[in-house]
């Protein structure tokens, strides 16, 4: 097979951020990170993926930590590599939507933190949830690249990802990333995707994978082949099953051949020695479960991602129900369909992954809603990409004139003027007032603890 591009591959390692928060539920801290940034800032990365996600909650929630303060940090002790964000559109790093202000500020104190690019995705690709972030992003003088959320149903197909793609480039979006959240996109797929797109969107195309289902080195190095420009990676010692493939595994393969990475192996494997012991440390805390490191293909079947399943773990287990965890993986795809298919991310994998988990407990499908399943059925996240069962809306109490067409940003009143107000006293900093806006409680704990220290 010939190479469609003679383009060094560039590398994205995600060990920072999507790594850990895949296989250790988030538990890694700014302690372990410190000490391999020097490294890290030598190699040479397009970029290092360190900040967003389930990072912002987990800090305050966890890990006693300001993230606003880890950002800063992790800016003075890598100057000279790009850091970059996942940030979820209209959702921010919540599971709610929140108001354009909201989202216009947090973009802003992102970037003057220290944030060179932002992810920005919707779970459901309702792409009226992304237009402030990336129109904030780039007002900001940070790089947006605007994500496809991909998954595979009835109604997701290529001809659907590219029209998305062209959509988002009109949009103004700097780069295109391919969010392959669950391992769902096959090596050969990966290539006629990646090939198309490089034909017809005149912007970077970024693809991110997972191993949960073990062909994710082969889809990097497919997408390779077809043209991709960067691809997602971790460091080994956290690499593989529910995170990204290895990184010193795709520089290697590709050494020598038109697309090499032109990334040391040595200086790779000297920052890989550092996180294996952070990755022993998650282990014997109990946060590195051996569950999410296998590779299981039922995760074909499944469709759920990494931090999904770490997740799910975790619930199960303060419960004391771990032996439903088979259970309510298999009863995952059943609530997807009834839902309109929306591709499993955050929020709404932790939406469908909690509905499902109610359905198995109660031992009665669809006896018990949560809030949020509620609010996603009646539209508040955004269009769900297929028909909801009608049953399902029923039994929620969902009438077809209840659900919301508009985007639902635009039913939101501007929410900074009263929080700042409200957290007057408590929040020190517009960086409080977001954290406070995002978490209330766990913000507000965080915030109030450090006040009387």
């Amino acid at each position: 097979m010939k190479f469609l591009s003679g383009k060094p591959l560039l590398i994205t390692d995600t060990t920072l951020r999507d790594a850990h928060q895949s296989q250790a539920a988030t538990r890694m801290r700014l302690r372990d990170m410190l000490p391999a940034c020097e490294l890290l800032d030598s190699i040479g990365f397009y970029s290092l993926e360190c900040w967003g996600g389930a990072t912002f909650d987990a800090c305050m929630r966890y890990l006693d930590e300001d993230p606003w303060e880890r950002l800063r940090a992790l800016r003075r002790h890598l100057p000279h590599t790009r850091l970059q964000m996942l940030f979820r559109g209209q959702s921010i790093l919540g599971y709610r939507n929140y108001a354009d202000d909201v989202v216009d500020s947090f973009c802003a104190k992102s970037i003057e933190n220290g944030i060179d690019i932002v992810r920005v995705f919707d779970a459901l690709n309702d792409v009226r949830n992304l237009e402030q972030a990336v129109r904030s992003v780039k007002k900001y003088g940070g790089l947006a690249e605007a994500a496809v959320s991909y998954t595979v149903s009835p109604i997701h197909d290529e001809a659907y990802f590219v029209r998305l793609a062209q959509e988002l480039a009109q949009m103004g979006a700097d780069s295109i990333c391919v969010k392959d959240m669950a391992n769902l996109l096959s090596p050969v797929a990966a290539y006629s995707l990646i090939k198309r797109l490089k034909e017809t969107v005149a912007l970077p195309i970024h693809l991110h994978t997972h191993d949960s289902a073990g062909t994710g080195s082969m889809v990097n190095l497919m997408a390779a082949f077809a043209g991709a420009d960067i691809v997602d990676t971790a460091l080994s010692p956290l690499a593989g099953g529910t995170s990204q493939p290895a990184t010193e595994s795709m520089v290697s393969a590709l050494r020598d051949t038109p697309r090499d990475t032109g990334l040391d192996l040595t200086r790779l494997g000297a920052a890989a020695a550092h996180f294996r012991t952070v990755a022993n440390s998650l282990e014997e805390e109990g946060f590195l479960d051996p569950r999410v490191l296998r590779v299981d293909a039922n995760a074909l079947l499944w469709q759920v991602p990494g931090g999904m399943l770490s997740n799910l773990i975790a619930q199960l287990r303060q419960m004391g129900r771990e032996d439903l965890y088979e259970t309510v993986l298999a009863e995952i795809p059943n609530v997807r369909r009834d839902f309109g298919y929306p591709p499993l991310v955050t929020p709404s994998s932790q939406i469908i992954g909690s509905q499902a988990v109610l359905n198995v407990i109660t031992g009665k499908r669809y006896q018990m809603f949560s809030r949020e399943s509620k609010a996603m059925l009646k539209g508040e996240y955004g269009r769900l990409p297929g028909e909801v069962n009608p049953e399902v809306l029923q039994k929620a109490g969902i009438r077809e004139a209840d659900r919301i067409t508009c985007r639902p940003a635009d039913l939101l009143k501007p929410e900074l003027p009263e929080n700042r107000e409200k957290y007057g006293n408590l929040a020190q900093s517009e960086e409080d007032v977001l954290s406070l806006t995002l978490f209330p409680q766990v913000a507000e704990e965080f915030l109030s603890k450090r006040q009387k220290t």
